[in-house]
């Protein structure tokens, strides 16, 4: 049972606690008796749930370390449990010293915020959603009394967009000098991710055996920081349907390759691009900006968002409407004129 004790103009409740054998006591101090009472009843409460309380005094970084370490190791892909080892140094940075029951989502989103301060936006939600997931597991243990992670807000620097779909006539330009100089495999394989939308991954992953008759078989995706070939998504797996000039551009760069078609050649295919375009006169962009580039020209040409989902390999519809918000400037200048004669047909 729990027990209250005035001391001087302050009242201290006790609860005792049985954790691994030993029974201990979780204290905490108050300004009023009646505090006292509530607080001591809601812990009492807790524990005929079989909440975890004795181990709420754990630091927040060592559980999330464990829970890193233990729970996601076998419940994600090796990319993605890398990704996750990432966050470990900034948590501990951000949450050093904090036990899981000082926890609060204002506490939180103190901290996240200050964090917020020097990162992009982007970064900052990746974080708040690990920590949202860890949360949700804390909670389900006992080791917290709410689940507050829905609660906590990703804010934080909106970088300019690197990933800029070219216009349509800088896609014709790149793509004609590409099949036009296949001698070079650069050429090749920028020509491939105009045409399909397949992510860099995904393209240096194809083999010889993926290729058919004008089309090529998204199968794996190779990463630059280790060895998993697996998809993010099921959908991710697909074929996509290529032009005959495309086709024979692959098919004879084949003859000369044993397995993969494309070499990695390091991953530097991002410096490659930009000395491309620089040569051609061509928009920034990155080799992801391509990727959005073969979006944005089928939507310009009124596709389908189903089909092109499903050609991108999105696991959703909803990701690929992101597209709609980066037309083609050609795109948006006809939109525009729509929308005015719409409008101006409303004063005849």
């Amino acid at each position: 049972m729990a027990t209250i004790i005035k001391r001087g103009n302050s009242f201290r409740a006790t609860v005792s606690l049985y954790r691994k054998g030993e029974y201990k006591r979780e204290t905490k101090t108050f300004n009023n008796k009646k505090e006292a009472e509530l607080w001591a009843l809601e812990m009492e409460l807790e524990k005929g749930k079989g909440k975890n309380i004795a181990e709420r005094s754990t630091l927040f970084t060592a559980f999330y370390r464990n829970w890193v370490n233990t729970v996601k190791k076998n419940d994600v892909r090796e990319a993605t449990f890398i990704n996750y080892t990432h966050t470990l140094v900034i948590v501990d940075k951000l949450f050093e010293g904090i036990q899981l029951k000082h926890l609060n989502d204002f506490t939180m989103q103190k901290k996240i915020n200050h964090y917020a301060e020097t990162h992009s936006k982007k970064t900052v939600k990746e974080l708040v959603l690990k920590i949202r997931g860890s949360l949700k597991y804390a909670y389900a243990r006992g080791l917290i009394a709410n689940d507050f992670g829905s609660l906590l807000k990703a804010k934080g620097q909106e970088p300019p967009k690197r990933n800029v779909p070219l216009s349509i006539t800088e896609f014709k330009t790149l793509r004609q000098y590409c099949l036009n100089h296949t001698e070079d495999e650069f050429n090749v394989l920028v020509a491939l991710a105009l045409e399909t939308g397949a992510r860099r991954g995904e393209l240096l992953g194809i083999k010889k055996e993926d290729i058919f008759e004008c089309g090529v078989k998204i199968r794996r995706s190779i990463s630059p920081t280790n060895d998993d070939t697996q998809f993010k998504n099921k959908y991710s797996k697909r074929d996509i349907s290529i032009n005959k000039d495309i086709y024979q551009a692959i098919v004879t760069l084949a003859t000369t390759k044993e397995d993969y078609i494309f070499d990695w050649n390091g991953f530097r295919q991002a410096g490659q691009l930009q000395k491309l375009l620089k040569k051609l006169h061509l928009t920034k962009t990155t080799f992801h900006g391509l990727r959005d580039t073969h979006a944005s020209f089928l939507f310009s040409k009124n596709i389908s968002l189903d089909y092109i989902s499903r050609r991108l390999g999105h696991n959703s519809i909803l990701n690929t409407q992101q597209y709609y918000l980066e037309l083609m400037p050609e795109k948006k200048h006809q939109q525009d004129t729509e929308a005015l004669n719409l409008l101006n047909d409303l004063s005849l």
